[in-house]
């Protein structure tokens, strides 16, 4: 029997692409536009399946592949996807956000605790001498007694949640709907704003959340609000961002994510007041390593292959029975 015939249209680590390779037929989409749209004028018709990562896949993509049942894809983010095209298809979507969710949650709280207790301002103050000649550095503030307000509790928001209780602030959220969860829940992020001390980003981005935190909400979270976005950068006005900081009506902000990324704005890189990161929510190397690893997986489960973690697991269990009936 054929192998299913995969669309590859990511990036991937080389051990995920030869797994690919030993389970699919992998058509390797071409990156220039012309390119790709005649490879897929040609081949198109044969794909059942893609292996995504940040390619742009819009309905006249989708078009092009008329027999496609799925997209893996190897980010949480589905930006870059025509979601509503997909599923008026019925084609299956999915994504890693319940894999990097653990480690994008860390970098949230990392961040936020950088930003009020400013600890990179800190390490630079001790390594400069200033210490010693100076004195202390003025307080920050503790999160413990904070209001935090959550703009999207998905998967990631949950856990970052749950580690903000272990903290012990005061949380609340906001959303599109409300969740069976023992939170307060806010149908306006305006108004979760107002009431927070720390606002954290964590939806995606859609045309509903594109610039979603505009002045009126950096207005609402005031002069002694803190701000941490670790969703996608359009999630924000960057202008405007930069307009509350240069006028000190936001008191500090921590990205790990920007609107025009890899291009980060010089009035931000040059505010004391804003903690910078290279969009490394989920980058570790466990996390990375086992989101390529469900880009595999996932597939291999929809077309009813036996994978390499398939077999991996089914040795364990042939192991595990052997070991009791040694008993």
């Amino acid at each position: 029997m054929s192998k299913p015939i995969i669309l590859n249209a990511a990036e991937l680590p080389a051990r995920t692409q030869a797994e690919l390779a030993s389970l699919f037929t992998v058509l390797d989409l071409p990156k220039h536009t012309d390119e790709a749209r005649a490879f897929l004028a040609q081949h198109g018709a044969a794909v059942r399946g893609i292996a995504l990562r940040k390619t742009k896949i819009d309905a006249a993509f989708l078009d092009a592949l008329p027999a496609l049942e799925i997209i893996a894809s190897y980010s949480a983010g589905l930006d870059n996807l025509d979601v509503q095209s997909a599923k008026a298809r019925g084609i299956r979507i999915e994504n890693s956000s319940h894999i990097l969710a653990e480690d994008v949650a860390n970098t949230a709280i990392g961040l936020a605790l950088a930003l009020t207790r400013d600890i990179v301002k800190a390490d630079t103050y001790v390594r400069s001498g200033n210490w010693a000649t100076h004195g202390a550095l003025p307080l920050g503030r503790s999160i413990s007694r904070m209001k935090v307000g959550i703009v999207g509790l998905g998967t990631i928001g949950a856990a970052i949640a749950k580690r903000l209780r272990a903290f012990g602030s005061q949380l609340a959220y906001y959303g599109p709907n409300r969740k069976s969860v023992d939170l307060p829940y806010y149908d306006d992020v305006t108004r979760l704003a107002a009431d927070s001390d720390l606002l954290i980003l964590t939806c995606p981005l859609t045309p509903q959340t594109h610039h979603l935190v505009d002045a009126k909400v950096i207005d609402a979270l005031g002069p002694n609000g803190f701000l941490v976005n670790i969703a996608r950068g359009p999630v924000v006005d960057e202008a405007a961002l930069i307009e509350a900081l240069n006028t000190q009506r936001i008191a500090g902000a921590a990205l790990d994510v920007f609107e025009h990324e890899p291009q980060v704005p010089a009035a931000l890189i040059a505010n004391p007041r804003v903690v910078l990161t290279p969009h490394i929510g989920s980058a570790t190397e466990e996390t990375r390593t086992a989101m390529a690893d469900n880009v595999v997986d996932v597939l291999a489960s929809h077309f009813g292959i036996v994978g390499p973690r398939s077999v991996a697991a089914l040795a364990a269990h042939a192991d595990a029975d052997k070991a009791v009936a040694a008993l």
